[in-house]
């Protein structure tokens, strides 16, 4: 016996937004383009730095794109019974392996600049990390408005927001490089937002391992869901209890409830606690009797 049903798409706010995406995704992959170019033209390490922040950042975009577009598609095998929404969590991951190649190089690179005279092009660094900015501004103002309603789509403005501050970070390595007349503080720069992927990379990477685990949701307490579930009128036990992320947003909960009395109304109001109380939309309820015995695994 089970409650909430829906696999469909009708409760996903991101796809109302998904036009949000398409235009800051659109902008951002071309910048890359500019980025990456203009980095290896003037050997700067900072907007190479923030060309590989942007590649994650392009990855991570359409990754928010492609799960507003597979969480309306009817799976035809018949054997995707989740549905195909953990798509979004395989490409966080592979994110997350761009961001740490991207620290990585930095970081050795800035090693092997040790002593060396490098020339660095602080006009061209001014210039794209300058249009970088603007560029990330209006990714800002088109996602800012979709960021309170989608969990996908507040992904992609935090991401925009960090690149802001890449491309902020290599307008000040240019003015630096540029009045000082030292490379050495293209490195610097680098060096810091290499570490500030690096951090960003870690933290994601948490995110992907938690949902690929299938621990439970950070903000659900099992013990907690485990006592509100006993405390349903009819309810004498409580086993079996599973609390997990499907994928961003998506919570799942399964659970045998020993009870007496209507079992129908048991598990409308054993659903409903789990969908208002903890936000658990997709429950899947078992209800048995005193004297069954339980056929669940025993693991």
């Amino acid at each position: 016996m089970s409650g909430g049903h829906s696999h469909g798409a009708a409760g996903h706010a991101g796809g109302k937004h998904r036009w949000r995406l398409a235009v800051t995704f659109g902008l951002v992959a071309a910048f890359f383009g500019v980025e990456l170019a203009a980095g290896l033209l003037s050997q700067s390490l900072a907007l190479l730095s923030d060309a590989g922040h942007m590649a994650a950042d392009v990855v991570t975009l359409g990754a928010a794109l492609v799960a507003t577009r597979i969480a309306t598609r009817t799976d035809t095998t018949g054997r995707r019974t989740f549905g195909s929404y953990r798509a979004e969590v395989f490409a966080s991951a592979f994110a997350v392996l761009v961001m740490v190649g991207v620290s990585v190089y930095i970081v050795v690179e800035a090693i092997g600049r040790i002593g060396s005279t490098a020339e660095v092009g602080s006009t061209a660094m001014f210039v794209v990390g300058g249009l970088g900015l603007v560029i990330n501004v209006i990714g800002l103002l088109l996602l800012r408005g979709g960021a309170g309603e989608s969990l996908n789509v507040k992904g992609a403005y935090l991401e925009v927001v960090a690149d802001t501050v890449g491309s902020a970070g290599v307008i000040v390595a240019a003015v630096l490089v540029a009045t000082t007349g030292s490379a050495l503080w293209d490195s610097v720069i680098a060096l810091a937002i290499g570490a500030f992927v690096l951090v960003r990379a870690a933290r994601l990477g948490r995110e992907v391992l938690v949902v690929l685990g299938q621990h439970a949701p950070a903000d659900v307490e099992p013990r907690a869901v485990l006592g509100a579930l006993e405390g349903v009128t009819g309810v004498t036990d409580v086993h079996d209890l599973h609390v997990w992320t499907l994928t961003s947003g998506m919570d799942v909960a399964t659970a045998h409830l020993v009870a007496t009395g209507d079992a129908d109304r048991v598990l409308d109001d054993a659903s409903r606690i789990l969908r208002e109380g903890y936000g658990i939309a997709h429950a899947t309820l078992q209800v048995e009797t005193s004297d069954q015995r339980c056929q669940g695994a025993d693991w």
